[in-house]
């Protein structure tokens, strides 16, 4: 690994190790560790689509302010991709996903390096196939959700959509 690589990682390490201390504290929680997810799935809640035959659906999802989300292709081999991703027994198969390009980003901490995020709303194009009939799809969304000083954990939320194949 670089040694640019290893800064970054390490500076990450330091960061998250002093916003647990403060945390601990017995102060307020941090704002980069909001209680809700940060990301949320706008719409659509239901879709129609021909049984058997591939249809493009659009997921719009919303970034909680003053957070961002690596995009789906992040600059860095270390940074955790967007990914959606559907159950393969939800009677419905994701036969492609064509993800938005990321927003050119730079951190306080490092001015030089240029990262590829989403923040505020976003979608993300899937292809689908369903089988006739109706369908709860529990799609998963997963990311990382980072602000200007700390990252969380990876997270994945659910995207509930009622697939209806006719």
């Amino acid at each position: 690994m670089e040694l640019k690589g290893r800064i970054r990682i390490g500076a990450a390490l330091v960061l998250g190790l002093v916003s647990v201390a403060a945390f601990g504290q017995g102060s307020e929680p941090a704002r980069s560790m909001p209680k809700a997810a940060a990301v949320e799935f706008l719409f659509p809640e239901q879709v129609t689509v021909p049984a058997g035959k591939a249809t493009t659906v659009v997921l719009h999802f919303r970034i909680a302010p003053g957070m961002h989300i690596n995009s789906h292709t992040p600059r860095e081999e270390e940074l955790i991709p967007t990914t959606l991703s559907i159950p393969e027994a939800s009677g419905v198969r994701l036969d492609g996903a064509t993800y938005p390009d990321g927003t050119e980003f730079t951190l306080p901490l490092d001015p030089k390096e240029k990262l590829s995020v989403y923040t505020g709303e976003f979608s993300i194009q899937v292809r689908m196939v369903a089988a006739a009939g109706d369908h709860l799809v529990e799609a998963k969304l997963r990311y990382q959700a980072c602000d200007n000083n700390a990252c969380m954990p990876p997270r994945t939320i659910t995207v509930p959509i009622d697939v209806l194949g006719k």
